[in-house]
């Protein structure tokens, strides 16, 4: 079974830097595109920030401050966040879109707070 597993989450204040990390634990095939997504109690996930072979792509709220990657050859991809803000704080959850079916993380807490 494959498995998503993310790391990097904390607590960070405003303005500062975080970066998040997720790696699977073997390698997932036809795999459309890698992405991460937040969650609010109470509130639906929504898309944070994805990437694949037609390149990355991220909510307007993020961008300029985000930046996603993927390193192929240790099958991680990260989310370097930025200029972070309370309003970031979040789960955030790793996601690997492929023909089959959409799998995820655990989800990571990010916290901004001073």
């Amino acid at each position: 079974q494959v498995q998503l597993v993310e790391s990097g989450g904390g607590l960070v204040q405003p303005g500062g830097s975080l970066r998040l990390s997720c790696t699977t634990t073997r390698s997932i095939f036809s795999v459309n595109a890698m992405g991460w997504y937040r969650q609010a109690p109470g509130q639906q996930r929504g898309m944070v920030a994805t990437i694949g072979d037609g390149g990355s792509n991220y909510a307007d709220f993020v961008k300029g401050r985000f930046i996603i990657s993927r390193d192929n050859a240790k099958d991680t991809t990260y989310l370097q966040m930025n200029s972070l803000q309370p309003e970031d704080t979040d789960v955030y959850y790793c996601a690997a879109m492929t023909p089959g079916g959409t799998y995820w993380g655990q989800g990571t807490q990010v916290t901004v707070s001073s």
